[in-house]
């Protein structure tokens, strides 16, 4: 008995949600139109920055590597790092490369990125995927001075990664 009433309920919940995110286009650098969702999965981790000379010849903090424990749902179901790659315990894995970009919603947060896949390795869910988008970053922009070549630093941040195919 109770089923039934909830039902309807359901189907107009998720009526809501997506027009809830249809309401909020993303910014045109990094949107994907006509591509599938495949996953979206929730980022916690760390920007790690190296100290370097730049061209000018001064020291500067010089983006190094993402490391990060890939979410959903509250569970652990993969890892980022370094290429960038993307990589699930179904043991499918990618490589992207960034075609696009759009500021954080605050100076200290990270971009939003749109990457295409370079590579692939594995099987699994993402197999199919031809476009990651970056986006709701939170964190991971290191300031301040370094003062010594070599040295490394981590800002932590947060972000949430959607994987999308060819339709």
């Amino acid at each position: 008995m109770f089923i039934k009433p909830a039902v309807p309920c359901l189907f107009l919940l998720a009526a809501m949600a997506g027009s809830a995110v249809a309401a909020d286009p993303l910014p045109d650098a990094v949107a994907a139109p006509g591509e599938a969702f495949v996953l979206s999965v929730h980022a916690e981790g760390a920007q790690v920055y190296e100290c370097k000379f730049a061209a000018d010849g001064k020291l500067a903090w010089a983006f190094r590597e993402p490391i990060a424990t890939l979410l959903s749902e509250g569970k652990t179901i993969g890892r980022h790092y370094a290429g960038p790659n993307w990589e699930l315990a179904d043991g499918s894995a990618i490589t992207g490369k960034a075609i696009g970009n759009a500021p954080g919603a605050t100076g200290a947060d990270i971009p939003w990125l749109k990457l295409d896949v370079v590579s692939r390795r594995g099987s699994g869910v993402l197999t199919p995927v031809t476009t990651v988008q970056r986006i709701n970053t939170n964190g991971g922009k290191l300031d301040g001075a370094c003062n010594k070549a070599g040295e490394f630093k981590s800002a932590p941040y947060s972000a949430d990664y959607v994987f999308l195919k060819k339709s």
